[in-house]
């Protein structure tokens, strides 16, 4: 014999029902059934609705009960011949008829007592149970029902009944012995009490219902069959890549469903544990699927972590005072207050110096709590030896759950570590002498970020997923987008690194998409997104908290810089090759280092310098290893580069910088290449990360440009102004061929004096050759004195920025 157990949305509606016969069909081909359903899906809070509202003298309670008998009215139509309706109609009817006059009862007396609720509730369980058996009769002739208020009897609590099992298990092993029905339908949730008042066994009462049969009879099995593929890993409404677990103890499933694993209501597990009765949880949807097997049996070598779980709207409440250190009783008028008000503890934990208690509640009992507890120690809160407590709210608890975690070292050190890294605050900690759980609480808008972490770190082959948010996408950008799209799949198989694009931005139009924006055609769908702003995108980046998130700023924007430091506040690392933000005042610079480390958010700007070559990853690689640097010079402009290499007699020094412009090696405003700000901040950039504090005013910049190139406010005018001085450039130009020299804007740091300047190159030295829009960077340091340390090659264009920005992502990847 087995039992099987059908929920709501399992019998949702005529459609759902049909598949629930196929189940029990087949199924009774090999086993007497006995089957036990929930109220139809959203009936049980339908007619809680309608309590309310009766109580409350509102008459719409009447329209609520139209819906009810509705549901129930259509779902008849659909599952019974027409000829042969006539009787459950009649039931139906009558019990609908009954209900709405406990409800006209409710209505003219104004209140709701515990008794009547349960009463009016009972007829969502009572209706569907009868209708199925009813559709369970057209196809199988050997099946009967029986309300199961005469089989399982409690005591008056009602809303939650206690069941009495000595007169339960009689009362059922006297009916099954006499019944030869091959399935038996019977309402869950609802029992009776010793005066045969009707009772209910809890929201989710329904699997518990299932277990006292099952239990009494000592079935083979007890299926529970829902519209999900059994117990998840984590909740995958949450976590995307949660599944379903095959094989979990009963502990580890109580443990679970403590925690808010939803699938199985937690006391089912209790009466069938002690007969090591095996409970499948299946879906009804997709009955082929393994779903969970839930036993005694546990597995010494696999995962340790069986799921990951929460509670949420959780209070934090905590008692301390040195009044409490040594003395006895303490915790026991604390925990006594709580259980005279009805108020269930989740989660407990106290300082070994007996200094302080800490308790998790729900939400809704934090207020009552607090006055209860004060009250009981108002005596020594007035003597100042305990503090009234404190209340924390909006707090949820995640829980890690596994019966071999005492067996392996270091969980706890992952679980703190992985949180940390995440910035995921833990505001308390608990773990039972069994250690099956590790108990954490945090803030409530962590819960997401924390739950996908932690499932990212125990159950998925250490793929780490990056969500980027990129704002910027012009030449560089798109370069960028393309890159990732194309290399996704490789990164992914390869380096265990799954990114996915959150958001795009550019100066018009913004886009956010929480499960990612889909690459292959994202310029679409850009355009149709949302006006941008700023503010908006970095409100909504934060709102998401998502784990990696990491902000790639792809513009050349001062506004945009400022904003490094609310992403790097909420644990957002920040990739940009935009150089204002590190050559901005020397204290911005330092504060925003030190609240990449406060944060463990990383803060990467190889892209600052030289584009994508690794002149910023080798200089720190030296400083970190002890070596110091005294000296720097570089040609540090790949625009300038190009420019002085292509600029001759033949090509003149305005149609050389447009070309420039068109080929993506200048700034959008090309001012700023040949006025040396750029290299400028470059040299700057490389000055501060080998250790010395220098200001942008610091550095001697000795312009090639004519003043009134300088005093140009637009592009237009600015290369009007180039043709107007032709003759200036081009005598620049002839004194180089004279000195048989090229010409070259060279950055220098020495003895503490840096200057950027254009310069005539001779032919030994290693900047002569440099062709192109290549750079080239010497470091002259304790260890490379005679010979420096050179580092050379393209350092201007789309595509190498874009790969250099690439490459601080993966960096953060592999961190």
């Amino acid at each position: 014999m087995k039992v099987l157990k059908f929920g709501g949305t399992s019998v949702a509606n005529a459609q759902n029902i049909k598949l629930v016969l196929e189940i029990v069909e087949q199924k009774s081909k090999e086993d007497k059934l006995i089957v036990a359903v929930s109220a139809f899906s959203g009936v049980t809070d339908l007619l809680l609705s309608a309590a309310q509202k009766a109580s409350s003298k509102d008459d719409s309670y009447r329209d609520v009960v139209l819906q009810i008998e509705k549901k129930h009215l259509e779902a008849i139509k659909e599952l019974i011949p027409a000829n042969e309706q006539t009787a459950l109609l009649h039931y139906c009817k009558k019990n609908i008829s009954l209900l709405e006059t406990l409800l006209d009862g409710c209505y003219l007396l104004g209140e709701l007592t515990a008794r009547t609720s349960d009463m009016i509730v009972s007829f969502g369980e009572l209706l569907s149970s009868y209708i199925i058996a009813e559709a369970m009769n057209q196809k199988l002739a050997n099946s009967t029902f029986k309300d199961s208020r005469e089989l399982i009897k409690t005591n008056n609590n009602f809303g939650k009944a206690e069941v009495y099992f000595e007169i339960t298990n009689k009362n059922i092993r006297n009916y099954f012995s006499d019944n030869a029905s091959q399935v038996t339908v019977i309402p869950g949730f609802i029992a009776s009490s010793m005066s045969n008042n009707t009772t209910t066994l809890g929201r989710g009462g329904s699997d518990y219902t299932a277990a006292i049969v099952a239990a009494a009879l000592k079935v083979k099995e007890l299926e529970i069959w829902t519209d999900v593929n059994g117990m998840f890993t984590a909740n995958p409404k949450i976590v995307k890549q949660a599944q379903p677990i095959e094989k979990i103890t009963y502990e580890e499933a109580m443990e679970l469903s403590h925690f808010g694993a939803k699938v199985l209501y937690p006391p089912t597990i209790q009466p069938v544990l002690s007969k090591n009765i095996p409970i499948w949880i299946k879906n009804t949807f997709e009955p082929e699927a393994y779903g969970t097997f839930i036993s005694s049996e546990s597995n010494p070598n696999g995962n340790p972590i069986k799921g990951i779980s929460h509670i949420d709207k959780i209070s934090l409440i905590t008692l301390e005072g040195s009044g409490m250190v040594g003395v006895a009783g303490v915790s026991k008028r604390l925990f006594e207050v709580l259980s005279n008000h009805a108020i269930n503890v989740i989660f407990i934990t106290q300082a070994s110096s007996e200094h302080s208690i800490c308790i998790g509640i729900l939400n809704a009992d934090a207020d009552l709590a607090k006055n209860s507890i004060d009250k009981i120690f108002e005596l020594e809160i007035a003597q100042q030896k305990i503090n009234p407590c404190v209340v924390e709210k909006d707090l949820c608890i995640v829980a890690l759950v596994g019966e071999q975690m005492k067996n392996h070292q270091g969980i706890s050190g992952k679980m703190f570590s992985t949180l940390g890294k995440n910035n995921v605050n833990i505001r308390a900690i608990a773990q039972g002498a069994s250690e099956r759980n590790i108990s954490v609480v945090i803030n409530e808008n962590d819960v997401k970020k924390a739950l996908n972490t932690l499932h990212e770190r125990f159950f998925e082959e250490q793929t780490k997923q990056l969500n980027l948010f990129v704002m910027g996408v012009g030449n560089v950008g798109e370069k960028f987008i393309e890159q990732i799209h194309q290399q996704k799949k490789f990164l992914k198989e390869n380096l265990k690194i799954n990114l996915r694009v959150i958001a795009l931005s550019n100066s018009r139009k913004m886009l956010i998409e929480e499960e990612g924006i889909a690459l292959k055609d994202w310029k679409t769908a850009l355009d149709g997104g949302e006006k941008a702003s700023k503010a908006d995108f970095i409100k909504k980046t934060k709102a998401l908290n998502l784990r990696n998130s990491i902000f790639v700023d792809i513009t050349a924007n001062a506004e945009v810089s400022k904003t490094y430091e609310q992403y790097l506040r909420k644990n957002i690392a920040v990739v940009t090759c935009n150089k204002i933000a590190c050559s901005s005042e020397y204290d911005n610079y330092l504060n925003l280092k030190r609240l990449s480390r406060k944060y463990n958010a990383p803060f990467l700007f190889e892209t600052n310098v030289g584009a994508g070559l690794p002149i910023i990853d080798t200089l720190k690689h030296l400083i970190a290893s002890g070596d110091r640097i005294h000296k720097i010079q570089a040609v540090l402009s790949g625009s300038l580069n190009f420019i002085f290499n292509n600029f001759s007699e033949t090509y003149n020094f305005h149609d050389v910088v447009k070309e420039a412009g068109v080929q993506g090696f200048t700034e959008p405003d090309p001012k700023i290449d040949l006025s040396g700000v750029d290299v400028a901040r470059k040299i700057l950039i490389l000055i501060r990360e080998s250790g010395y504090q220098m200001e942008m005013e610091d550095i001697e910049n000795i312009s090639f440009l004519p003043k009134e190139c300088m005093d140009t406010t637009n592009n237009e005018d600015f290369f009007k102004s180039l043709i107007k001085h032709a003759n200036h450039f081009e005598n620049l130009l002839k004194e180089a061929k004279e000195k048989d020299c090229r010409l070259k804007f060279v950055a220098n740091f020495d003895n503490g004096k840096a200057s950027v300047g254009l310069q005539f190159i001779p032919k030994e030295s290693p900047f002569y050759n440099l062709e192109g829009k290549d750079n080239i960077v010497e470091f002259f340091t304790d260890r490379y004195v005679d010979q420096p340390l050179i580092i050379k090659g393209a350092g201007a264009g789309a595509a190498v920025t874009a790969s250099g920005i690439f490459a601080d992502v993966i960096r953060i990847g592999n961190v």
